[in-house]
């Protein structure tokens, strides 16, 4: 009797012991989905404008003819247009192209995700860009299709938010997986970065034609302009800083951008939004975003304005 009475009580051990094993807690599970898959699918916003800048840059046509099905039927970039490239530099963009159609890729490999937003990649849309940077209407306006030198500046705009945007995410993520996607894509969109802010440098003294100013104050502005926008403080500098502010308090060159330990910055949603809409508010759509990003981020935002 007593091991009749054993063997029932460890059957019914067993079939909860395995309950338990193959039932995670749902609490956790759910909170780590749920609060990653917004913070996942936000950078589509920023990995759609990159694809077709660069596509478009280097090919002249982007992901409606590469690949459609990434869209997921979101409307054709405005504006967007081929760039007067030199080899080297269509090569290296072209380059960039593909990699953001791979990010696309895997950030809609993990998360659902959502259509291409309306973009804004239209000269007179740079040109805003540009003029607000400058505090004043450049002439002619700015060109970011015209040569090389304007598309690599232009460019100098891109790549440089979604990475401090993944650095800002990172802390946040709750799943090895989802921290394993981001840093795979912070690796890469940084080392673009490097490579416009690498090739931009090497030619910080070229005057840009036919404004008078050189590579390197446009940086400046544009940084300058970025965190303002942003109102977070500095996240941001050109490609050539006071000593003090260079890495260790040693050098001027700034290849790369770091805080005072040389860590890269990090930024939030909403401040990225405030960049990238031109507005400085989340909660006011413009610039490279006409009518809004997409994603439930950046919604809950526009539902406040």
């Amino acid at each position: 009797m007593l091991v009749s009475t054993l063997m029932v009580f460890m059957f019914f051990f067993n079939i909860h012991h395995l309950h338990v094993l193959s039932c995670p807690d749902t609490t956790s599970t759910t909170n780590c989905t749920d609060q990653d898959r917004k913070l996942l699918e936000f950078p589509l916003n920023l990995e759609y404008l990159e694809a077709e800048f660069f596509l478009f840059g280097a090919l002249g046509f982007g992901l409606d003819k590469v690949a459609p099905n990434l869209t997921m039927g979101g409307p054709s970039p405005l504006g967007a247009q081929k760039a007067n490239l030199d080899p080297l530099t269509r090569d290296i963009i072209l380059q960039f192209a593909w990699q953001e159609v791979g990010h696309l890729r895997a950030i809609k490999k993990t998360v659902k995700g959502f259509a291409r937003p309306q973009l804004d990649l239209s000269v007179k849309s740079f040109a805003k860009v540009m003029d607000k940077a400058f505090g004043r209407k450049l002439v002619p306006p700015f060109n970011p299709y015209a040569n090389s030198y304007n598309y690599l500046i232009a460019s100098y705009l891109v790549p440089y938010v979604g990475l401090t945007g993944y650095v800002g995410a990172n802390p946040k993520l709750q799943c090895p997986d989802s921290r394993k996607l981001v840093a795979g894509l912070l690796g890469v969109e940084s080392g673009q970065d490097a490579v416009i802010r690498t090739m931009l440098y090497a030619r910080a003294t070229h005057i840009v034609h036919p404004y008078g100013i050189p590579v390197a104050a446009f940086t400046d502005m544009i940084s300058d302009l970025r965190n303002k926008l942003g109102k977070m403080g500095v996240k941001d500098e050109g490609l050539v800083v006071p000593k003090a502010m260079g890495a260790e308090g040693q050098i001027a060159g700034n290849v790369l951008v770091g805080n005072e330990f040389s860590l890269s910055f990090d930024r939030t949603p909403e401040e990225i939004l405030r960049i990238v809409y031109g507005s400085g508010n989340e909660s006011v759509p413009g610039g490279f975003y006409p009518k809004g990003a997409d994603g439930e981020i950046a919604k809950s935002y526009l539902v406040k304005s």
